[in-house]
């Protein structure tokens, strides 16, 4: 019987994990930049700008959905009406946070009324009748998702806190969303 002399070739073994320590001796520096380390590289400027624009976008929803409250007309409309008042509260608190986001990286929320039109992924809304107000603010929450899942993608890895934050407003964009639908096909 021959013996096999070959050895088998090791398996490599897996690179160990270990922080870059350069990277970490760079975020000790430039302490006035609060959370912004080095590693946000060329993104934070991107990121800022993607973050204004989604502040726009909530702006221009809180003041349709607000408008939407107060000029929804019908049968259904004073229940209709007290949600999209929730919705509109609900779309602030996502611009309270980009905003806060927005200032933590180092920017500058941009809450212009003129500009808002431009930066906005959604429209504004004058529809008074109740059901074209639905169709118009589930248009828009389907633009929002369709903006923040964008967004989430492009944000990938670069900026963690930020990708969760849009993750947590998109979350809710889909409830708003399905609540919409629901209310459309209801009437």
């Amino acid at each position: 019987m021959p013996t096999d002399t070959k050895t088998k070739p090791a398996k490599p073994t897996p690179a160990a994990l270990q922080l870059d320590e350069a990277a970490i001796n760079a975020a000790k520096q430039h302490t006035d930049e609060g959370v912004v380390t080095p590693t946000y590289g060329p993104w934070r400027r991107d990121i800022l700008r993607l973050l204004n624009d989604a502040l726009a976008t909530e702006l221009t929803c809180v003041l349709r959905y607000r408008r939407h409250h107060f000029t929804a007309q019908g049968v259904s409309s004073p229940k209709i009406a007290e949600e999209f008042m929730v919705h509109a509260n609900e779309e602030l608190q996502h611009a309270d946070r980009l905003a806060e986001r927005i200032v933590q990286l180092g920017g500058e929320p941009d809450f212009r009324p003129e500009s808002l039109p431009g930066r906005s992924h959604s429209d504004y809304d004058e529809a008074m009748d109740l059901n074209d107000m639905i169709r118009s603010n589930l248009i828009a929450e389907r633009v929002a998702i369709e903006a923040y899942r964008q967004m989430v993608a492009l944000i990938g890895d670069k900026d963690p806190t930020t990708r969760r934050l849009l993750e947590e407003i998109l979350a809710v964009e889909e409830e708003h969303a399905d609540e919409l639908r629901d209310w459309l096909g209801q009437r």
